[in-house]
Order: structure tokens, then sequence, then C-alpha cells
């Protein structure tokens, strides 16, 4: 049972950019971004006290002024056309800023290890069902009793990935440390420009010219999902999940300055049993078949205009590559978090696992380490945890399942 008392004094306002973005400035969410309308970006960053030393709620709010004059976009709000279709209406209401205080200090909260303890550092509320009055972002700055202090976001999913989101709070720490400048209006525009993008079909036959070489060693991320999907399976008792979905970071986004939803969207499907086959073979599998599916749901989108909701993470069991992602880019006078946690609201019923970097200062190197968050229904976790302590993949006291 959470106890809601351990954050109090909460307060809140509205921050938005320095200056008018315009009357008519909108901008229009691609098909991709449109078959994100559902899920929501939970992330917390912890730091300590020497990193939050002499900083005030007024300085960070002041140095956010700032920033939003560049990430004007997620002080808009949604509205529809005519046809129903969302757009984003860029009229500056801003974000909003939550303040509060805990009466545990940043080293006691993180030893307890408990992921459901984060949602009391994060405030969220969906968009909807008031478009013209919902936020697409909050920010919520917690103070802990030791001078540490978390910064929480709730991000709508439409407007970015989280590839976005943490660039997007990278450069906030920027203006904040005095690194960035508030330079000259101009206009961003996502990937695909303005209004309906055109659809391209991609020819995915292999070349014949080439073939790729076999490293020996798989890598690390479709190592770990190997394992995770064998175990996930074990757990359904006989049903197991023949079909999964990865989402990986696209190497040429985001841009500096642009939100986008450019992930990479695969899937694969094994044509054997999970569970009796070997991990090599699934991870090799996970390596080689997946198939690319931005363009197939960009298309289906875009037939009814996105004024359907549709759900990606847990339509089918789903695995994302946060490995690459500069979560520990965000710095406070100098100091890079302590740790740093994501999830995402609004999974599906086949659930997703989402891997993280290890902590970049922990005194451990970051190519060992990686901080696996699983999000399943409650019935599996327990089966989960008890097929990864089987198998000796996870101690006594872990309890980093999200249920």
């Amino acid at each position: 049972m959470v106890d809601q008392n351990l954050v109090y004094d909460i307060k809140i306002s509205s921050v938005g950019p320095g200056r008018i973005t315009g009357s008519d400035v909108i901008h229009e969410p691609n098909g991709i971004d449109l078959a994100m309308k559902l899920p929501y970006l939970k992330g917390v960053y912890f730091f300590n006290s020497q990193a939050c030393q002499g900083l005030t709620i007024m300085q960070i709010k002041g140095s956010m002024f700032h920033w939003l004059n560049e990430y004007y976009t997620v002080c808009g709000r949604f509205r529809r056309t005519a046809a129903g279709r969302p757009y984003v209406k860029c009229n500056d209401c801003g974000v909003r800023v939550v303040e509060a205080r805990c009466n545990k200090t940043v080293d006691e909260w993180l030893e307890t290890r408990d992921c459901s303890l984060h949602d009391l550092l994060i405030y969220h509320a969906p968009v909807g069902p008031e478009l013209f009055f919902s936020p697409l972002l909050y920010m919520q700055v917690t103070k802990f009793k030791c001078g540490g202090m978390s910064m929480g976001i709730s991000w709508a999913h439409v407007i970015g990935d989280v590839y976005s989101a943490s660039e997007c709070l990278n450069a906030w720490g920027q203006y904040l440390s005095g690194l960035r400048s508030n330079g000259p209006f101009e206009l961003t525009k996502s990937p695909s420009g303005p209004g309906r993008p055109k659809i391209h079909s991609v020819d995915t036959k292999e070349p014949v010219s080439l073939k790729r070489v076999d490293p020996g060693k798989l890598p690390f991320f479709e190592s770990l999902c190997a394992i995770m999907w064998q175990c996930i399976a074990k757990a359904r008792d006989g049903l197991e999940p023949r079909a999964v979905t990865l989402c990986k970071k696209d190497p040429s986004n985001p841009r500096d300055g642009v939100l986008s939803n450019s992930q990479i969207i695969s899937s694969v499907m094994a044509d054997f049993s999970v569970v009796e086959t070997d991990l090599k073979r699934l991870a090799s599998l996970l390596l080689d078949q997946a198939m690319k599916e931005n363009t197939q749901i960009e298309e289906v989108v875009e037939k009814d205009n996105g004024v359907f909701d549709y759900i990606v993470y847990g339509s089918n069991l789903t695995f994302v590559d946060l490995e690459e992602t500069n979560f520990y880019g965000l710095e406070l006078n100098g100091h890079k978090p302590e740790a740093v946690h994501y999830s995402i609201q609004g999974v599906g019923d086949e659930g997703a696992v989402l891997v993280l970097p290890w902590p970049k200062d922990s005194g451990t190197d970051g190519n060992i380490g990686r901080i696996v968050v699983v999000t399943l229904s409650e019935n599996e976790v327990v089966k989960l945890k008890l097929e990864l302590k089987k198998n000796g993949l996870m101690l006594e006291d872990d309890i980093g399942i999200l249920e």
C-alpha cells in the first residue's frame, strides 16, 4: 500500500514561453504520432543535494521561459478539424509545473527499490475530455529533506517519443545552467513536415550483393529480450506469445529542437515454440528477422484521418530499446542524476519490457548493467517473478516490475 503522505505540500502553476509564439501557429501530427494518442511517458530524475545547491523554484521556472521559446509545441493544446483530425494549436497555454516536498532523503527513497512509489513524484492527468484545457506536459519538482530533489514528467506520447522527450529535458538543463541562450524565434517542423504526410512504399527485399557477416556475439538488447520473451512465455502456461514488437531509436532522430515519434517500430514472428527453443535462436530471430512497420502503421492511421485510437505498446508483447537514450544528459550544477526511471502508461494486455541504461557514474561499467522495467497484468507479474528467480535472474528483494 502506497503511503500518499510521503509527498505533501503540493502546489500547481503554469509556465509558458517568454515570448508570444503567434496566433496562427499549429502543429499537425503525422500518422505515427496519432497512433500514439493513448500512451504517456512517465519519467523521474533523482538529484543529490550537491546538484541542487542554491537552486530555487524561481530559477527553475525562469529558465523554462527561454526553454519553452524553443519547445513551444509542448505548451499548446489539442483541437480537432471539422473532419475530426487532431492537431495542436500552439497558443502558449503552457506546461503545468507542480511543486512538492518529501519527508525522505533521496537515498532512502532509492533504497526502497519500489517503482510503484514513483507515481507520487509524477503528477499525471490524461489529455481530454476537454482538449482546450489539457496540458501535454506536467513537470513535478519534489524537494527531499536531504536537500536533493526529483524532476518527474508526464509526457503525452503523441507529441514525441521517449528519445525526443529526453533531449527536450536535456535542453532545459542547458538553459538552467546558462549553457544555452535565448536565440532568435524559429518555427520548427517535424521531420515529416506539416499536413498529412506523403506515404512512400519502401522496397524491403534484401540486396543480392550483400551478405551480413556473423559477428559471433549477439547484441545485449536482443539477448536480454530473448531471455525475457522466454520467461514470459513460460509464465503464461501454454499461451506463449509468438509475435512481438520491437521499438528502437532511429539513428537520424531526434533532431535538435524537433519533437517527433521517429522510433523504428518492427514486428517479429516465431514459427516455433518460444519455450522450447534455445535463447541464441530467439535472439538471432529478434536481430535478423525484425520487419519495420512504420509505413504500414502510418497508412492505417491515415485511412481514418487520425480519428480512431490505437494501441502500439502491448498490442503484442513489446520490447523497447532505451539503451542509447541520453537520460543522464540532464545536469544540474554540473551533476548528473543519481538515477533515472521511465515507464509507459497505457500499455495493452500483452505487456511491455523497457531496457534502460545503467547509471553512468555508479562505479559500474555501463556495458554491464541495464535497468529492465516490465509492465504486465498482476497475475502474470507473480508468475514471471517466480520464473526469473528460478533461473537466477532476480534476487528475492527485487521488486522492479510494474503491475
